[in-house]
């Protein structure tokens, strides 16, 4: 059976991706791209890259210009997909890619976004373990008809510390992360802090002191992996000390994430648990010990991957986690999910080979 899709924000990075995937999917057709400013533009002119599109129009983004299709993405900005996502049919399979269902907890969206809050979907990062037992998020996924894709920064800490929570390994109130992140994360908007020659031979932190808009969402994720009911007191035993830093790389992630051990925790019981974790999965991997990811290595696929290292002096585990955030971060999410809703091979259309050098 072939899907008809529809890609919302065609015209943007994240919509430019999920557009380069699909074209590569044998059961996804793509009929309608729709965009705001570049609307009545062939899309060849906005993505030069995707020449297998290059002849489809932009339309502009209503629902009704994307109704009638079996598959909506949304990528657009956040705020933006809610009103549009409540016109459509009930039985679409509709996919946002950006943040308006990710979050649980309105408190949370009034902290961190502001604006209406639209309400949680099933939550894209099928490999996420929620709770004991090794139940994963896939679970949440399988008929689901909205899907919330997660945000990029949440994905690389997320995948990174569950294990650890799940398995009851480290301290969840203790757990810190600095990121080095290409700019590509930040949209396709000109903006002067993302200019090259801004970027070019600096690392430049951004969002720091907690406030980025990410951070809830990793706080919401490890909550799940530790058993926690969102709002409850064990929701509020998880904080992370998050820190982005821009780099000059067009796109990637590279999270070094640390926690403090519980007493008497092995090196041996660190790796059992993430390695445990997930075994059979095809699309987050654990390194060999001693080894350790590049943001390289994950360019063009929709993979993260793990290296693990314990701090015997200070009792912390390191793990440095790589994934490129416009695949495994944002659109191969998107499309892994959408294939776990369908019924499909969860890997069809994705890769796990990188692109080098």
């Amino acid at each position: 059976m072939t899907y008809s899709v529809a890609v919302a924000g065609a015209s943007g990075y994240a919509g430019g991706e999920v557009l380069r995937l699909l074209a590569g999917h044998p059961e996804f057709e793509v009929r309608t791209v729709t965009a705001h400013s570049n609307a009545g533009e062939k899309l060849g002119a906005v993505h030069p890259h995707l020449r297998q599109f290059a002849d489809l129009t932009l339309v502009e983004t209503t629902a009704a210009s994307l109704a009638g299709h079996d598959v909506v993405v949304l990528a657009l900005p956040h705020g933006a997909s809610g009103a549009i996502a409540a016109e459509l049919p009930a039985d679409t399979l509709v996919i946002d890619c950006g943040a308006d269902h990710r979050l649980e907890n309105a408190d949370d969206w009034d902290a961190f976004y502001g604006g209406d809050f639209a309400g949680a979907w099933a939550y894209g990062i099928p490999e996420l373990i929620v709770g004991a037992g090794g139940k994963k998020q896939r679970d949440a996924l399988a008929g689901a008809t909205r899907i919330a894709a997660p945000g990029c920064n949440a994905s690389a800490v997320s995948l990174a510390l569950a294990p650890g929570i799940a398995a009851g390994l480290i301290e969840p109130t203790d757990l810190v992360s600095v990121l080095a992140v290409g700019p590509s994360g930040a949209g396709k908007a000109a903006k002067v802090d993302l200019l090259g020659a801004e970027l070019m031979g600096s690392a430049n932190p951004y969002a720091v002191g907690g406030v980025h808009r990410h951070t809830p969402e990793i706080v919401q994720n490890l909550a799940r992996a530790g058993g926690f009911v969102a709002g409850d007191v064990g929701a509020s035993q998880v904080s992370v000390s998050m820190t982005p830093v821009l780099v000059p790389m067009a796109r990637g992630i590279l999270a070094t994430s640390t926690a403090r051990l519980k007493p008497g925790v092995t090196a041996a019981q660190v790796r059992e648990a993430w390695e445990s974790a997930y075994a059979g999965e095809q699309f987050v991997q654990v390194l060999p010990a001693g080894q350790f990811p590049r943001s390289g290595d994950t360019t063009g696929a929709n993979t993260c991957l793990i290296g693990l290292a314990i701090d015997e002096r200070v009792g912390r585990v390191i793990v440095v986690s790589a994934l490129d955030n416009l695949v495994k971060g944002t659109a191969g999410a998107a499309i892994q999910s959408a294939n776990i809703a369908l019924g499909l091979p969860e890997g069809m259309g994705l890769n796990v080979n990188g692109v080098a050098p």
